[in-house]
């Protein structure tokens, strides 16, 4: 189990990354997987910032995504961490290393990334555009997700390998078995700390694992929102719109957004 919340909230959750971090670095996975990213470890410091500014509890809601994309959390350690929004919008700082084995598709660059994760732009840039300041949406709210880790597979393709993603459903169940009881047990414990009302998965896999952990609570309302992927026809054609139509049906876009 993770150690007990400590005083500082900011404390108390950073030691459940930490706690979640080690679990899941212990963990092998078999091919298809070749590489695996953990930013959790090797981008710690903006994490840790992201969490000390606005991961101050009680919150109202918790959005919960599934893990890094490639040119996202994997780059800065952040949910749905889009470079230019971790550091432009949300302000955050911090050293972020390297992986100890990476693809050369797949470079950690940190904030010198220059590829968009368009995820992470279009949840952010929705978010900047009804919020204006990040503290705002803070307030009442935060953003995790359920995996930590970046999966990458290898595909022969015009006479090269070329890396892809691999996402934690489409790994064999018995590669899943340990991590999922990892990240089941991590997710579990933030709830704690931060106390929402409202859980909302973004997108179907976090969905099913707030269903599936927190129904039978009583305490919480869970709820679903698009994913904002560019794999999604729906995101492409009006994320921002079905968004805001998800979180009004669900009760909660009045109490994050009052007046």
């Amino acid at each position: 189990m993770p150690p007990p919340p400590a005083a500082d909230s900011g404390a108390a959750i950073m030691a459940i990354a930490d706690h979640l971090s080690a679990r899941v670095q212990s963990l092998s996975f078999e091919r298809p997987v070749t590489h695996v990213y953990n930013p959790l470890d090797y981008a710690r410091e903006v994490l840790c910032d992201y969490v000390h500014r606005y991961g101050r509890p009680p919150k109202l809601a918790l959005l919960l995504g599934m893990n890094p994309g490639p040119f996202g959390m994997a780059q800065t350690g952040v949910p749905f961490g889009e470079v230019a929004a971790v550091r432009d919008w949300l302000g955050l700082q911090g050293r972020i290393g390297k992986p100890a084995t990476e693809h050369p598709d797949r470079p950690v660059e940190g904030f010198a990334c220059r590829r968009s994760e368009v995820s992470g732009a279009r949840l952010w840039g929705f978010l900047r555009q009804e919020f204006g300041q990040p503290e705002a949406f803070f307030e009442r709210a935060f953003v995790w997700n359920y995996c930590p880790l970046l999966f990458c597979r290898i595909e022969r393709s015009g006479g090269r390998d070329i890396c892809r993603n691999l996402t934690p459903d489409a790994l064999a169940a018995d590669q899943t078995r340990a991590l999922y009881a990892a990240c089941d047990e991590a997710l579990i414990a933030l709830v704690e700390v931060l106390g929402p009302r409202y859980l909302v998965g973004v997108g179907g896999f976090a969905h099913q694992r707030l269903q599936r952990l927190f129904a039978d609570s009583g305490r919480h309302r869970i709820g679903r929102m698009l994913h904002p992927s560019p794999a999604n026809p729906q995101a492409n054609r009006d994320f921002a719109g079905s968004a805001r139509r998800q979180l009004t049906e669900l009760g909660l876009w009045p109490l994050l957004k009052p007046g």
